[in-house]
């Protein structure tokens, strides 16, 4: 999109947000709009009118707000509910990221004893073990293509491990995840995800049948307990919130470790900054958060209570969809938030979201971030870009900020 383009757009579809060409001139666009109009207008096909986010201090307030719900089930009535797009859409949609309290604080208690400090720490060694059995395999080849044999493998091991799932079945998983996040609104590529949601659940079932007969001390094991007693979790809920684990549990680590490694290579200077004070890795990670923040836009809110914002009347019905990505850049909250510097103070982001919803995950995946970057930085000092950065692509995807690929030399 030119700027003259930009000038005259009154409207963005879901297809234009989750196209390459969006995701490449997406933080140009995002300044524009957070000066113009913050409260951006969006059609999005069967989801009806929406809203696009981008200041900070706007979706701070909104992620908070309670006249905004995630389960569309409390703001639509039974004649008004939308027709599933997917078939196999309602085995794969309740769980907690798509729930409201109280239904919300029951999906999560289940699993947030997973995600304490004192587990996530436990698991440091074996992360650092991960990491370390990934570059032996490439470090002879002086050269990987970090997406495909670093950033992916190492968070979806961990993951599967915590679950309780073969790790041969890992690339099954980056497949599915990316026609879950994939909102197109295309026919053909409707159905082609529908399709693989399809052999997702089936997959679901076989491995909570198998875990049925021969549960473990892992987490699938301890939902289908929940599940069993009745009163805790549905079979749906149970499907979904695997779902959710393994999606989640990964897609957010691989764009952090990339986009951060990707960031560090466009600036020479943060990069040997770094290897000279590798104490600055936390702070470092922070700014990685920030800048290039790994889930561009938030799922989707729909506004159960009509509220004013910037004079525009938002209506019971209407989607909210705001821009993790534009409220790290803004530059009320960020002085020279264009410029990636990870020494910043007071770094104030939210690339995990803000209030109920605030990433179970997080935690765990800064200390992946962490020990992969770390590891990364010390065994391959030498490190960098084979080609030129403007030949790197986004991909086009509505939900991440991802790259196809990061191919590395050392």
């Amino acid at each position: 999109m030119s700027s003259k383009e930009k000038n005259s757009v009154t409207i963005l579809t879901e297809s234009q947000l989750s196209s390459r060409a969006f995701k490449d001139e997406a933080y140009e666009f995002y300044k524009e709009v957070r000066k113009s109009q913050p409260l951006y207008p969006l059609s999005l096909g069967d989801l009806g009118k929406g809203w696009l986010i981008s200041r900070y201090d706007d979706a701070i307030h909104l992620l908070k707000n309670e006249k905004l719900k995630k389960n569309y089930e409390n703001v639509f009535t039974a004649k008004e509910k939308r027709p599933a797009l997917l078939k196999n859409e309602e085995s794969l949609t309740k769980h907690m990221l798509n729930s409201d309290p109280p239904d919300h604080n029951r999906l999560r208690t289940l699993v947030q004893k997973a995600f304490t400090h004192r587990m996530i720490l436990q698991l440091e060694d074996k992360i650092q073990h991960i990491a370390d059995s990934l570059l032996d395999k490439v470090q002879p080849n002086k050269f990987m293509n970090l997406v495909d044999d670093y950033a992916f493998p190492l968070p979806i091991i961990v993951i599967s491990e915590m679950l309780g799932i073969p790790l041969e079945d890992r690339q099954k998983f980056r497949v599915w995840s990316q026609a879950i996040i994939d909102f197109s609104d295309a026919p053909e590529r409707l159905q082609e995800n529908d399709h693989l949601l399809g052999e997702f659940v089936e997959y679901l079932e076989s491995l909570v049948r198998k875990k049925r007969r021969e549960p473990a001390g892992d987490l699938i094991s301890a939902l289908i307990q929940a599940e069993s007693e009745g009163t805790q979790l549905s079979t749906e809920e149970l499907y979904s919130m695997i779902m959710l684990l393994i999606v989640a549990g990964h897609e957010t680590t691989v764009n952090l470790i990339t986009n951060m490694t990707y960031a560090l290579m466009c600036h020479g200077d943060q990069f040997e900054k770094l290897r000279q004070q590798p104490d600055l890795m936390n702070s470092a990670i922070e700014e990685a958060l920030r800048f290039h923040s790994p889930v561009e836009l938030t799922t989707i809110r729909w506004t159960a209570e009509p509220f004013i914002l910037h004079g525009q009347e938002i209506k019971r019905k209407d989607v909210i969809i705001i821009s993790l990505a534009s409220a790290n850049r803004d530059e009320k909250i960020f002085p020279n938030a264009d410029i990636f510097d990870i020494e910043r103070k007071n770094n104030r982001h939210i690339a995990f979201g803000h209030g109920n919803h605030f990433c179970l995950g997080a935690q765990l995946a800064r200390l992946e971030a962490k020990i992969a970057i770390s590891t990364l930085l010390r065994r391959c000092p030498n490190i960098q870009l084979k080609g030129e950065k403007e030949q790197m692509k986004w991909k086009g995807n509505f939900l991440m900020r991802a790259l196809e690929e990061l191919p590395l030399s050392f």
